[in-house]
């Protein structure tokens, strides 16, 4: 069957903060311009997950009235403790600067994403849900043309079933990717016009997140509270948030960089035990876990940041890595990032040149580079272990003020895993249903949904790796860096893939040792349907 064309000035690839704000600064540029995002959830803020408290700065500039429009910012935040944590105890630390979060707010970023879609609807963007941007479309010349969606109805077979209806080409003259961290068509776009050729790997973290209901005498609207240490040993980067949103619901959440080196470390499963420290147990027992997510970040900073203009487009967001590491914030960066290009794009189509080559030079010049640049030593320091990373750390900020004459470097997540032979087992308490739980009821409170009949989107280079490389040399990893209950060795032995639970964090893309595993989206308006996440 032929594929119906659809024709735009602007295709934006993702309705989360950076794509809206894009398409939202596309139309406040010029009215007349015919924009569109694709987004993959079976609605904007399904996919969405993050912490989060939100600094308003980029939205003050997109939207100045945004308080008189009725944007979901209700929580201001207050208090602001950092505690670093052994087994038993829990010792106060100064909180750092960057963490300080005076006129800042306690947010669902993904109501924040419903908001936005509806300002930007009102501008006249068309915004299609349910709709996965699965290729890339170039013309004659090379240059890329749009996107086409996959086509649905596929069976496991390969073969179209009786619902088979073909993809729909979306062909624009600028082509806006916005799909968040480790996006698939990214990738394709990195490999075709070697776009991370002048920039160091990529480094990433997974983010857990639980949203609970808790005793209302326990609540403290506007508290934040941030962890180190316990339960993640001294080598493993990482740390936990808590945060006091309205109506009696707290955020839970853990971070683990995935340059994790412990084959039997699972990040999952030191999340949970967090949970029981006795600093948080008593906030949480007698509560109720409203739901779950997971899903990876962006963490390299500013020399991972690629190339981000290609003939035809341009990335935006976490899918270029603009994350503020220390500042644990990156949605007002992804938001700046977006209104950036937006502006880039106006003028090389006003110019009708296909490359929107100022996009980077506006970024160099703006609040968000500034941001980036003057931090961008205090990831890449973990590699020292965590006081030493603390130390330089400090003396990075309070000394030379971010303005070091030297930049320091990343290695891949995952060419970090030592064999098995030469690790520490790791024996996680079972969960008790209560206060911990394990991934298949996690991934249930997830709303996660994929059509059955469907080939899995999770695709395998070598289907023989598994077993001769992953479980031989390293025990298998992918049973534990998955927090959904994916991945699993099934008797044979072979690999057996649960591709139904894949809530789309992609941590399995990053961390495999061989980089065998391929995540490629499934049919539109698969995944998790995330609720005030």
């Amino acid at each position: 069957m032929t594929r119906e064309q659809m024709a735009f000035d602007c295709v934006v690839v993702g309705a989360g903060p950076s794509g809206l704000a894009a398409a939202i600064r596309l139309k406040q540029l010029k009215p007349d311009l015919s924009v569109c995002i694709l987004e993959k959830g079976s609605e904007v803020g399904a996919h969405i997950l993050s912490g989060a408290v939100f600094e308003p700065r980029a939205l003050n500039e997109l939207v100045p009235d945004w308080k008189a429009r009725g944007a979901p910012l209700i929580t201001e935040a207050k208090d602001d403790h950092f505690y670093f944590l052994t087994k038993v105890k829990a010792y106060p630390l100064p909180t750092p600067p960057p963490m300080h979060n005076h006129g800042n707010y306690i947010i669902s970023l993904g109501n924040l994403c419903r908001w936005l879609a509806i300002q930007a609807e009102a501008l006249g963007v068309e915004i299609f849900t349910g709709f996965a941007a699965a290729e890339v479309l170039y013309d004659g010349d090379g240059q890329v043309k749009g996107v086409a969606t996959g086509d649905m109805g596929i069976g496991k077979d390969g073969k179209p079933t009786e619902t088979y209806a073909p993809g729909v080409e979306l062909v624009a003259h600028q082509t806006i990717i916005a799909e968040g961290c480790r996006g698939s068509l990214t990738r394709m776009l990195f490999e075709r016009f070697n776009l991370r050729a002048e920039c160091d790997p990529q480094t990433y973290g997974i983010g857990f997140k639980e949203l609970w209901e808790v005793d209302p005498a326990k609540h403290r609207p506007g508290k934040i509270v941030h962890t180190i240490g316990w339960p993640l040993d001294t080598a493993t980067y990482g740390g936990s948030f808590c945060y006091h949103l309205e109506d009696h619901q707290v955020i839970v959440g853990f971070v683990v960089g995935l340059d994790y080196a412990n084959p039997f470390l699972s990040p999952f499963e030191e999340f949970q035990r967090f949970k029981t420290h006795p600093l948080i147990r008593p906030l949480l027992e007698g509560a109720r876990r409203v739901s779950y997510g997971a899903r990876a970040i962006s963490a390299g900073g500013a020399q991972s940041v690629p190339k981000l203009t290609f003939p035809g487009g341009v990335l935006v967001g976490d899918t270029a890595g603009f994350l503020n590491v220390p500042k644990l914030k990156g949605s007002h960066t992804a938001m700046k990032s977006g209104m950036l290009a937006a502006e880039a794009v106006v003028e090389a189509l006003d110019a009708g040149v296909p490359e929107a080559t100022s996009y980077p030079d506006r970024l160099k010049q703006s609040w968000l580079w500034r941001e980036l640049y003057h931090v961008r030593n205090i990831k890449p320091s973990f590699k020292w272990g965590l006081w030493p990373a603390l130390a330089y750390a400090a003396f990075d900020s309070y000394v030379l003020r971010g303005r070091a004459p030297w930049t320091m470097h990343h290695r891949p997540d995952h060419i970090q895993l030592k064999p098995a032979a030469a690790s520490r087992p790791i024996a996680y308490p079972k969960p008790d249903g209560k206060l911990t739980f394990d991934r298949l009821s996690s991934v249930f409170v997830s709303n996660t949904n994929h059509e059955e009949n469907q080939p899995s989107h999770l695709k395998l280079k070598d289907p023989t790796i598994p077993i001769a490389i992953n479980l031989k040399l390293y025990d298998a990893p992918e049973q534990r860096y998955c927090p959904a209950g994916v991945y699993e060795i099934v008797a044979g032995p072979t690999l057996g893939i649960n591709a139904q639970n894949c809530i789309h964090c992609k941590s399995c893309d990053i961390k495999d040792p061989t980089q065998n595993i391929i995540w490629a989206v499934p049919e539109g308006g698969g995944g998790p349907n995330y609720p005030n996440m």
